[in-house]
């Protein structure tokens, strides 16, 4: 029910719902991303529709509406969409991370970009060498944005 008022109230806009979790003593807690950014007003926005639309006089709740921290995994495809051509961190099923550039991703699959120095056959220097691979959804534990800070 809370996940639909918040898709029907975002329909048609940049804004779009991540998680929606409601615990004991019906704590609401709803994670909001926006295509162009999400902004505490539009977290204020969705969280006072909620409260117009939901009745405590019927049962009480307590309401959090808030945006993904950066540490947070990228949880649906809109994500992914939304973070194509920026570095992201993988955590693959046993088998590691892998740090690159997201190139694109459907519902199944994404694709990194990796870039590392490498020896070419019948040079004497390294040289960088761009990669694209392709790792389905099922086989990752994780995917977060990496950020990085220019000096």
């Amino acid at each position: 029910m809370i996940r639909d008022l918040s898709k029907a109230y975002l329909e048609g806009g940049a804004g779009f719902v991540v998680d929606v979790r409601v615990s004991e003593g019906n704590a609401i807690s709803i994670l909001l991303d926006d295509d162009e950014g999400t902004s505490i007003s539009k977290c204020i926005e969705l969280s006072r529709h909620l409260e117009g639309e939901l009745d405590r006089d019927l049962e009480d709740f307590s309401l959090d509406v808030s945006s993904p921290g950066l540490d947070q995994p990228l949880k649906i495809h809109r994500q992914y969409l939304k973070n194509i051509g920026r570095d992201v961190q993988l955590k693959i099923t046993e088998a590691g991370k892998v740090i690159g550039k997201l190139i694109s991703a459907t519902p199944e699959e994404i694709v990194i970009q990796t870039r590392e120095k490498k020896r070419i056959e019948g040079r004497k220097a390294k040289e960088w060498v761009e990669e694209d691979h392709t790792y389905s959804l099922e086989n990752l534990d994780w995917t977060k944005v990496q950020v990085l800070f220019k000096k």
